[in-house]
């Protein structure tokens, strides 16, 4: 390990600053921006206090010459004693924009327009990219803004009746991902080898027996009354220990279709979200050098936890601090996020 850079480095109008003392860097299929927070010493070598780093500045954020984050500074709080003086450096992607900022396009409307150019037409108001991994869409039938909503609330119901999940990637874009298309991890997690830690919260609240998702559908000249006025989708899940139905009403037009895939979904996710566990482990790489990375597949080998299986990585947290540099891995297994899912048999 220690013959790879480890260096974390950040990038701002070209200059490149070191010298943490803890770092704090974390990338999540759940969440549409990347975080970053760095605490260093007041003075860098040969850097005077006319070279701080302000909030609002451009940044990349590398670990060696591996590019994890490219977005704002947002965030550079200072505190000082009569020993010494701390700097600390906080920061997100360039998508944070779009969970912050309100839709504001003109005009607010999308008919018969695919996932992809929705989602393009959304984020360019705030000049921020869009990359998809995922097959064309159906076009849909309409789309409209709803006044005050955020820039990913608009983006997040196209995304739920899709049964589609987004993520930001490393140049600060809006990602349509597809589960494990980062590839595979080098690494096994095993207990016993490389595990320092592990912790379950085996959460069931939220897993149902019945998934009933009810909604309407605008008539036209071929369709009308009720085939168009309720459309309803059903899915069961024959795990559940005793009966518990939950009703989702979907407020964008839906199709027969569209409802029970949507409903197939809901039955299949929640059992994957209630199995979602983390470990801990020692160092940033793995043994070949490449670093730990979200959205690839990993063998998580732990008889305590119930698992000998392949599981999504789904968060990453590199962290450094007294304890030395320490990867916290967020998996859960991979139908969770999938568009199509097929629960596991149990």
């Amino acid at each position: 390990m220690s013959n790879f850079d480890n260096r974390v480095l950040l990038t701002v109008d070209g200059q490149d600053y070191g010298g943490w003392k803890s770092v704090e860097i974390s990338a999540d299929l759940e969440r549409q921006f990347r975080t970053f927070k760095l605490d260093v010493t007041w003075q860098w070598p040969g850097q005077t206090l006319d070279q701080r780093i302000r909030p609002g500045a451009k940044c990349q954020v590398r670990i060696g010459a591996d590019l994890l984050l490219s977005g704002h500074v947002f965030k550079a709080p200072i505190s000082y004693d009569g020993r010494q003086i701390g700097l600390s450096i906080e920061g997100s992607s360039l998508t944070q924009d779009l969970v912050d900022c309100a839709a504001i396009n003109q005009p607010g409307q999308w008919c018969e327009q695919s996932l992809l150019k929705i989602v393009q037409a959304l984020a360019a108001s705030y000049g921020v990219g869009v990359v998809s991994e995922i097959a064309e869409t159906t076009r849909l039938s309409s789309h409209s803004i709803v006044p005050g909503e955020t820039v990913f609330q608009s983006i997040d119901r196209l995304l739920t009746l899709f049964r589609v999940f987004s993520t930001d990637d490393a140049e600060g874009r809006v990602l349509l991902a597809r589960p494990g298309s980062g590839g595979r991890a080098v690494d096994v997690l095993e207990l016993g080898k490389n595990i320092l830690s592990a912790s379950a919260p085996m959460d069931f609240s939220q897993v149902f027996s019945e998934y009933r998702v009810i909604g309407q559908h605008k008539g036209n000249d071929q369709k009308s009354g009720a085939a168009v006025s309720e459309v309803s989708g059903v899915a069961r899940d024959s795990t559940a220990k005793r009966k518990r139905v939950t009703v989702i009403n979907e407020p964008a037009q839906l199709t027969q279709e569209l409802a029970q895939q949507r409903a197939d979904w809901e039955s299949a996710i929640r059992t994957g979200k209630a199995l979602t566990s983390t470990y801990k482990v020692q160092g940033w790489r793995q043994s070949n050098g490449d670093l730990w990375r979200h959205n690839t597949l990993v063998r998580v080998i732990d008889p305590v936890l119930g698992f000998d299986q392949d599981l999504l990585i789904s968060k990453v947290t590199y962290s450094l601090s007294e304890q030395g540099s320490i990867t916290t891995l967020q998996v859960a297994p991979p139908h969770t996020f999938d568009a199509s899912p097929v629960p596991p048999k149990t």
